[in-house]
């Protein structure tokens, strides 16, 4: 990549993808090569791409639509939105060296990009900001939720980083708001199990039969009735866990609009003024790379 392609990547926070040109294709102009091998994206996308200088060469030379189709090469892209809901709240960076960075997110901007969502998101908010294109998350939160998320910073370090998670070797606390229960209080602390399972609506989760594959320990931290704040250190990673298992007990967590009831999401007109009341507050592990204890805790507060 030359440097008027890095400038490009710099300027926007956003990486290019990259794709190959097969000599087993025959194509009248590259805008037919893309159509053909990206039906999802409509040919007026890709047209709009090539004519704002979106797709390049390995020289870093913007190319036209009608340029002709050269196998047996490479050509670099960017996505391109019409319209990406701006989220108005800042990420902090706590920590950072040649290793990783250590950043603290808001409510409601994602990790990573998906959907309608591409400079509106962590990582390339954080590749704009600190000039490092090979960022990568070693994990994820939900986008509802603030808080911790790690970075890696050198790509050949970076699976040493994301044993660490898969290994369970991560410890992890997160804090809630949620209902004040007279019930559960006298249980705390408790380590509540259960299996989870995907529902039929692939954004929630639900408890099912047999053995246990989810456990969070539960801990009250203080209340002001009817809300009490709770600590949770899951000891799994089940996707939504901390959510679905306050919710199994009766004590869904403030604002959360997945459970107990599935509400469609108003993606150019979310309400900011109620956030999810869940933040990933702690993470402690030992650097697979330095060898050092890593404890970082985040600066955010749940109202």
């Amino acid at each position: 990549m030359d440097n008027l392609v890095q400038m490009k990547v710099n300027a926007e926070g956003v990486s290019s993808s990259r794709v190959y040109l097969p000599a087993g294709q025959s194509h009248a102009c590259l805008l037919d090569f893309f159509t053909a091998n990206f039906p999802h994206i409509p040919a007026s996308e890709w047209e709009a791409r090539f004519a704002e200088g979106l797709v390049f060469n390995q020289e870093g030379e913007a190319l036209a639509a009608r340029a002709a189709y050269l196998p047996n090469t490479h050509l670099l892209y960017f996505r391109r939105l019409a319209r990406e809901p701006e989220i108005p709240f800042e990420e902090t960076i706590l920590f950072q060296d040649e290793h990783i960075l250590v950043a603290d997110k808001p409510h409601f901007l994602p990790v990573t990009p998906s959907g309608l969502y591409l400079h509106q998101t962590l990582l390339n908010r954080l590749k704009k900001k600190t000039g490092i294109q090979n960022l990568s998350p070693i994990h994820r939160i939900d986008r509802d939720t603030a808080g911790l998320v790690i970075f890696s910073v050198n790509p050949q370090e970076r699976s040493q980083y994301q044993n660490l998670f898969r290994d369970r070797a991560v410890k992890k606390v997160y804090e809630a708001i949620a209902p004040y229960s007279e019930e559960l209080v006298d249980k705390l602390p408790m380590t509540y199990r259960s299996r989870l399972e995907e529902s039929e609506h692939f954004l929630q989760m639900q408890e099912v039969d047999g053995d246990a594959n989810a456990d969070t320990l539960i801990e009250l931290l203080g209340a002001i009735k009817p809300w009490a704040r709770y600590r949770l250190t899951p000891g799994s990673g089940k996707k939504h866990q901390l959510r679905c298992h306050l919710n199994s007990l009766g004590i869904p967590i403030q604002y959360d609009q997945i459970y107990p009831i599935l509400t469609p999401y108003q993606e150019y007109d979310l309400d900011f003024s109620k956030p999810l009341q869940l933040l990933a507050k702690e993470i402690h592990f030992k650097d697979p790379v330095t060898g050092q204890e890593r404890s970082f805790v985040s600066q955010r507060v749940l109202a």
